[in-house]
C-alpha cells in the first residue's frame, strides 16, 4: 500500500540507523510524544537499533501522548456513573471500555445491565440519539487534537438538529502545553521531541517554533512508520549535535505549517481552552478543551451533575511515572505480574497507545540496563 510498504524498507532502516550511530557523539534523550509512535518504535525494535555506547547514545523517552491513558480517574468514574443511569445509552470507542476506574470499568457496567455501546464515530452516537428520542445518548469524547474535529462536528450537528437527548463527556487535551509542562518540570532530561504527525495534520505546527526557541529544543514533526521515525530521530540528532533548536517537518506528505484550517475553524466554534487534569501528571494550565457557552447545553457533566466522586489510584501502579517518562514500563514492579492486559492496574496497560501495553505485547520485560545491552548488540550488528 502506498505510503506504508515503502516506509518499512529494512535495508533503508538499517542505513538510517548506521547514520544515526555515526553522527552521535554524546548521550541524547529524545521524547516521542505520541503513544502510536511508541508502539511503532517498540514493535519494530527501533529503540534497539539506536546507538547505546556510554558516551554516545540515543535514548527514546516515551511521552504522555496516549489520550486514553491521561484521561483523569475522576472523569472515568463520572463516565461509569453516567453509563449506569437508567435511560442512558453510553457510547465510546472500544479502547475506553477496559480502562479501570476506582472500582470498575465500562465493561463491568455493561455486564450489570448498563446500555454501553462501542461506536466507530461520534456521529454514530448522534444517529442513535435521533433513533432513540426517549433515551439520553452520551458520547465519551476523549483524545488529543486529532479526534477533536469529529467530536466538535457531533455537537454542531446535534445543535442544528435541535437534539435534546445528546451530550458529550469531554476529555480533550492539547499537545503544546504538555510539551511545555515537561520542559518546565523539575529534573527534566528531554533534549528533543518527535511531534505527532496526526495532531499536526489537523493543527499544523505553527505553535511549536516559540517552544523550540524558548527552551532550546529541536522539535521534528514525524509520522508513524519505521522510516518516518528513524528519519525524525536522525534529524533531531543532527540538530542536537550542531547545537540548533528548530522545528522541522519530516512528515510533509501529510502535514503543512498551517494545518487543516476548516477543522480549526470548527474547533474554535465549539470549544474553548481550559485547564485540564492529566491522569498521573496533574493539572496542566490551558492544556485542554471544553464546550464553550454556545454549546454548553451538550456538556454531559453539566447535564447529569454527577457529584460525590471519590477516586483512588492503585498503590502498585506507576503509570504516572511512565507517562512522565521517568521510568520505562518494565521498571514498574507490578508490570507483567499484578498488572497485565487482562487485569490492568492502569490505563497505560489497556490502551492501544499505552506504553505499558506496547512493552507487554512485544515482550519487553527487560530492565533499562538489559535493554541498553541488547541495543548495543543490535547496533554492533547493524554496523557490521
Amino acid at each position: 500500500m502506498k505510503y506504508l510498504t515503502e516506509f518499512r524498507n529494512g535495508e533503508i532502516a538499517r542505513a538510517l540507523a548506521r547514520e544515526i550511530t555515526q553522527i552521535t557523539t554524546r548521550p541524547w534523550k529524545i521524547m516521542e510524544v505520541c503513544g502510536g509512535q511508541t508502539h511503532s518504535i517498540i514493535r519494530n525494535g527501533i529503540d534497539q537499533m539506536l546507538p547505546s555506547a556510554p558516551g554516545a547514545s540515543v535514548e527514546m523517552i516515551h511521552g504522555p501522548g496516549c489520550p486514553v491513558c491521561v484521561t483523569p480517574l475522576e472523569l472515568i468514574d463520572k463516565a461509569l456513573a453516567i453509563a449506569a443511569l437508567p435511560g442512558v445509552i453510553f457510547c465510546s470507542f472500544g479502547d475506553m471500555l477496559r480502562v479501570p476506574g476506582t472500582d470498575s470499568d465500562l465493561f463491568q457496567v455493561k455486564g450489570r445491565g448498563g446500555d454501553v455501546r462501542v461506536v466507530y464515530s461520534p456521529l454514530d452516537a448522534v444517529d442513535l440519539a435521533v433513533k432513540h428520542p426517549d433515551k439520553q445518548v452520551v458520547f465519551f469524547g476523549v483524545g488529543f487534537e486529532t479526534t477533536a474535529p469529529a467530536n466538535a462536528m457531533s455537537v454542531h450537528l446535534a445543535k442544528r438538529r435541535d437534539l435534546k437527548n445528546f451530550s458529550l463527556l469531554v476529555s480533550h487535551v492539547l499537545v503544546p502545553p504538555a510539551i511545555t509542562a515537561i520542559l518546565q518540570s523539575p529534573g527534566n532530561q528531554v533534549q528533543a521531541f518527535l511531534a505527532a504527525g496526526h495532531v499536526c495534520s489537523v493543527m499544523g505546527y505553527w505553535q511549536y517554533p516559540p517552544i523550540a526557541e524558548k527552551f532550546g529544543v529541536p522539535i521534528v514533526v514525524t509520522g508513524f512508520e519505521p522510516l518516518d521515525l528513524l528519519e525524525g530521530i536522525r534529524r533531531a540528532v543532527v540538530q542536537l549535535e550542531a547545537g540548533r533548536h528548530e522545528v522541522e517537518n519530516a512528515y510533509s506528505r501529510v502535514v503543512t505549517f498551517d494545518g487543516n484550517q476548516a477543522a480549526q475553524k470548527l474547533l474554535a466554534e465549539v470549544f474553548e481552552v481550559t485547564d485540564r487534569a492529566w491522569r498521573g501528571i496533574g493539572v496542566i494550565p490551558n492544556s485542554g478543551w471544553r464546550l464553550n457557552a454556545d454549546y454548553r447545553e451538550f456538556d454531559a457533566e453539566e447535564r447529569f451533575h454527577i457529584t460525590g466522586i471519590h477516586t483512588q489510584e492503585s498503590a502498585l501502579c506507576r503509570s504516572g511515572d511512565v507517562l512522565r517518562g521517568i521510568i520505562k514500563p518494565a521498571e514498574c514492579a507490578a508490570f507483567g505480574k499484578e498488572c497485565t492486559p487482562r487485569h490492568p492496574l492502569g490505563a497505560t496497560m489497556v490502551s492501544s497507545e499505552g506504553a505499558c501495553a506496547a512493552y507487554y505485547n512485544y515482550g519487553r520485560f527487560l530492565s533499562a540496563e538489559e535493554l541498553a545491552g541488547a541495543g548495543s548488540a543490535l547496533t554492533g550488528a547493524a554496523n557490521g
